[in-house]
């Protein structure tokens, strides 16, 4: 049997028992793989195909509406090594988009259950899987990992996933169950999709699902002796009674091209349909309690980090006012309030929108402290093993916790509860969900016929109808999947913290290579290799900007962290205590408002684990330029260099570029890199490049902002030999602007007053703005 469009042929071969999808767009690309499904009878596993089908049934190719378009789509139906099992497969080739689309259904025609262990929907084994030459030379796996704070980021050939050593610790935390933690070199592994590449031919395969409502999917790739890809849906062993049908997500796979600038794009683009996410939500800004007092807050402290942001708000207009962990005596007891809040939550969220501000408040309605009068009032809740134990959630607060089993209708009943009190109560607009995991956990839900990520889905629906429609949530901690449609924003990284790497005393040397701990590093990490899910499944939240004085972090990381925030486009909450913040310090987080709010591009995201070079493409009033970010992940200063071909730039153009942090400025010419000397031990160089034109005046940026052109609300030629620079920002700015002009200003004015002027020579200038926003600069010949 075989189907065909512009993009793609699909044969299937009962003798064989395989499936082959073929490449139309590149050559000698193509992969064969085996389908299958294994499930547990009276205490036997058992896997349902043979190495050869028998095709019980087959319906005619259709023409059916799917949320890429119109596809072509097949349904077989396959005999079972179980007479009275079926297994239904659904092959769908998209017309317009070279996607396709794969569905299973297993049908339960017996009269007892089984349990379902996992559905494989791909099992590409090594030597058929062929990405644009026989062999592949040099192969990368780009692995997503579970949730908020799972390491994802490529693999090449040689290398070791990033694993833990902390066990049951944090494994329940940030592990999916059913995804194993490779040891091995060259054996990965992913959730929800992933890309398997060859950087020499640069030809991948994309393969992802398109939601996690019925079942988690994982990935497990292979590199030698040659890459081989399976895919697999987890049944969780839950029980399949007599006369039901189970069915997976749909999963996609495509075939693209590396030197795209956007090889994930159509697959993230499609997910984001599917689930009505819009592509221009807004990004939040404000000020979080945590990263400075933790869980050491009271009336006070809120009281004068409130009164701050309100008395700051015309030089940094932050709109939210998040409280987080402490106000509560323990999770799990959600009414019951620390000494340090006698009144409630109620008084701050009155005094922060009495200010016009947002009241958002940190919430973790599926996680139990073991200290929680739950546990004894409630043991019935609480998610528990085959043995009847209650089940780790993990080590937080210094304690092994517990999870509810949302199976249980009261203790779903019971987090409804909490969102409710939270929003209609307590007044809140936004809030932050954390350790959603909590709910999928591997454990004996007292409903046997739900998968983890089923109930997980339910919490999650459960949560957003109690919240209302017009309230923000923002997930954390949160399997990815599994929030789609449901979050406006989602926390896409681990935390971040005060020190570079993870520091956790006394064992804190053992513990810096953890990938998933909270640290600057591997919050930035995650922000770089995340980056492309923003605007398209959510507002991506990068965690929290720290740019005090008194962390464990230099000023070139401080500036590292800002250049990812900014970059990305996510969210920005600061959260150090601002009465005590140094002006120089406050100028760090001044220079990311406005956001930016836009999808950076990220150039070497399969090249390596660490990615190094982001591209984020800006337009104005003075015309378009590029905003380019180099990384130093070394221990020690080094140069970087910026080059055309890098940054995939116009190779025939020269272009003016300045750095942001050291206001370095050059001239970067084709095939003759720029240097920027010395980028000091995880720092970072983000320049503005514009054309070079000598006949133009150029404006080549600014210490206002760190896009370095987003303040400029106006720029105008006119015929009297004049140019007039606009400004809005938002907020009250003070700085220098830098033009390159091929005539000497005769005078410069700001608001009606001279302004001070310097001349650099080579046409170099620069201006001294006391009061930016909503000014206009003139300059007359």
């Amino acid at each position: 049997m075989e189907i065909e469009t512009k993009d793609f042929s699909l044969t299937l071969s009962s003798i064989s028992g395989t499936l082959t999808l073929s490449s139309r767009i590149f050559p000698e690309t193509a992969f064969q793989t085996r389908l299958n499904a294994r499930i547990e009878r009276n205490g036997q596993p058992l896997m349902l195909l043979g190495k050869s089908w028998s095709i019980l049934e087959t319906e005619e190719p259709t023409i059916t509406e799917a949320v890429a378009g119109p596809m072509r789509q097949v349904v077989f139906r396959l005999a079972t090594t179980q007479k009275d099992l079926s297994l239904r497969v659904y092959c769908g080739l998209s017309i317009a988009e070279p996607t396709a689309f794969f569905r299973f259904e297993l049908v339960n025609q017996s009269e007892s259950a089984f349990a379902l262990h996992h559905i494989d929907l791909l099992d590409i084994p090594a030597g058929q899987l062929h990405l644009g030459q026989a062999r592949p030379d040099d192969p990368v796996f780009y692995s997503n990992g579970w949730q908020s704070w799972s390491s994802t980021g490529a693999y090449g050939f040689g290398e070791r996933q990033n694993t833990s050593i902390l066990g049951r610790f944090q494994n329940p935390m940030v592990v999916n169950p059913d995804t194993p933690q490779p040891k091995m070199r060259n054996t990965f592994t992913g959730d929800l999709f992933g890309l398997v590449a060859d950087r020499q031919s640069r030809v991948g395969l994309v393969a992802g699902f398109l939601s996690q409502k019925a079942q988690f999917g994982s990935l497990e790739t292979t590199f030698s002796p040659e890459p081989s890809l399976r895919v697999w849906a987890n049944g969780d062993r839950a029980q399949v009674p007599p006369g039901v049908t189970v069915s997976t997500d749909w999963l996609a796979v495509s075939f693209v091209s590396l030197d795209e600038p956007d090889p994930l794009g159509f697959y993230l683009a499609t997910v984001g349909r599917l689930h009505g996410v819009p592509a221009d939500a807004s990004v939040p800004v404000g000020w979080c309690s945590w990263y400075h007092f933790y869980q050491e807050i009271d009336e006070k402290v809120l009281d004068a980090n409130l009164d701050t942001v309100i008395a700051l708000k015309p030089e940094l207009p932050l709109d939210l006012f998040q409280i987080d962990d402490g106000f509560e005596t323990h999770p799990g007891d959600w009414f019951d309030f620390d000494p340090g809040f006698p009144n409630g939550l109620r008084p701050m969220v009155e005094k922060t929108v009495a200010a016009g501000l947002t009241p958002g408040v940190w919430l973790a309605p599926f996680i139990v402290h073991p200290k929680a009068r739950l546990v004894s009032e409630h043991p019935d809740w609480l998610l528990r093993d085959a043995a009847g134990k209650p089940v780790t959630a993990g080590f937080v607060w210094n304690a092994f916790t517990y999870a509810l089993d949302l199976t249980h209708p009261d203790a779903l009943a019971y987090t409804q509860d909490v969102i409710r009190t939270a929003v209609e109560d307590w007044g809140f607009t936004y809030l932050k969900l954390d350790f959603l995991y909590a709910a999928a956990l591997d454990g004996a839900y007292q409903d046997t016929t739900l998968t983890r990520a089923q109930v997980l889905r339910m919490g999650l629906e459960a949560l957003r109808e109690a919240a209302g429609p017009e309230v923000t949530l923002l997930g954390c901690g949160c399997p990815l999947g599994s929030g789609l449609g449901l979050f406006e924003a989602m926390r896409i990284s681990a935390d971040v913290s005060g020190y570079w790497k993870p520091h956790y005393p006394p064992v804190s040397p053992i513990l810096q290579g953890e990938p998933h701990m909270p640290s600057a590093r591997n919050a930035i990490h995650n922000i770089l290799t995340r980056a492309p899910l923003h605007q398209r499944w959510w507002v991506n939240d990068p965690d929290c900007l720290l740019v005090r004085p008194d962390t464990r972090l230099s000023l070139a990381e401080v500036q590292t962290l800002a250049t990812a925030i900014g970059l990305t486009g996510g969210s920005l909450l600061v959260s150090d205590d601002l009465p005590a913040l140094p002006p120089e310090r406050l100028a760090l987080a001044q220079a990311l408002l406005p956001v930016i709010g836009q999808r950076a591009w990220v150039l070497d995201l399969f090249e390596t684990d660490f990615p190094t070079r982001l591209r984020v493409d800006l337009d104005g009033p003075e015309g378009p330029w590029h905003l380019l970010a180099k990384f130093n992940w070394e221990s020690a200063p080094r140069d970087l260099a910026f080059s055309t071909d890098e940054y995939r730039l116009a190779p025939d153009q020269k272009y003016w570029l300045r750095e942001f942090w050291s206001g370095r400025i050059g001239l970067l010419k084709p095939k003759q890199p720029l240097n920027f000397a010395r980028v000091p031990a995880h720092g970072v160089a983000v320049v503005a490049a514009r054309a070079y034109d000598p006949a133009q005046p150029t404006y080549l940026g600014s210490s206002l902002h760190l896009s370095q052109g987003m303040g400029i609300s106006r720029w105008q030629e006119s015929d009297d030999n004049a140019l007039e620079i606009g400004f809005k920002l938002g907020r009250n700015a003070s700085g220098e602007i830098f033009l390159i002009l091929p005539w000497k200003p005769a005078t410069a004015e700001c608001g009606g007053s001279a302004c001070p002027t310097e001349d650099l020579g080579d046409g170099l200038f620069a201006f001294r703005l006391a009061q930016a926003d909503g000014q206009t600069l003139t300059l007359r010949k």
